[in-house]
């Protein structure tokens, strides 16, 4: 796949999103974990692991990606070992939290990555990751039971 049919594709993945919930987010927010990841046959874990994960790449990785990119002239082939490492890495996290999709359009980010000749192209694929990833982790964001929080209250802190 070139750098433009990745950038296309993750652009059209976000549009395809954009106003319906992702089915394997809908599958994992109803407890079906493909690899059976969680603890104590629990799923909540894993809910939040997604979340964690997608929000981490939108707001994290990519985000940090584009400021670096923005603001310099970083070296291309360091960013491209980077992503491949780091990025590669959490795209295996995301089948492991039941995720096997947002496996998929993270692994066409880190190869349309690799295959970047200028700077400029990894911006533009870099922006086009981003705006999949923030809606991704907004759908993360919405299947968690926030509701569970109240069993957690914090206390006052002591004066000294």
């Amino acid at each position: 796949m070139t750098v433009d049919e990745a950038i296309k594709a993750l652009e059209a993945e976000r549009e395809k999103i954009w106003l319906e919930q992702p089915e394997e987010i809908r599958l994992l927010s109803e407890g079906y974990v493909p690899r059976n990841s969680g603890s104590r046959g629990q799923y909540l874990s894993t809910m939040i692991f997604a979340e964690g994960e997608a929000r981490t790449f939108a707001d994290e990785f990519l985000w940090g990606m584009i400021r670096v990119l923005e603001d310099g002239t970083p070296d291309l082939k360091t960013l491209q070992a980077y992503i491949t490492e780091v990025i590669g890495y959490k795209a295996s996290f995301f089948d492991f939290v039941g995720l096997p999709h947002a496996c998929e359009m993270t692994r066409i980010y880190v190869d349309a990555a690799n295959a970047c000749t200028t700077n400029d192209e990894l911006l533009a694929l870099s922006k086009a990751a981003l705006s999949y990833a923030n809606r991704l982790h907004m759908w993360c964001d919405f299947i968690l039971p926030w509701g569970l929080g109240g069993g957690f209250r914090k206390k006052p802190v002591k004066a000294d």
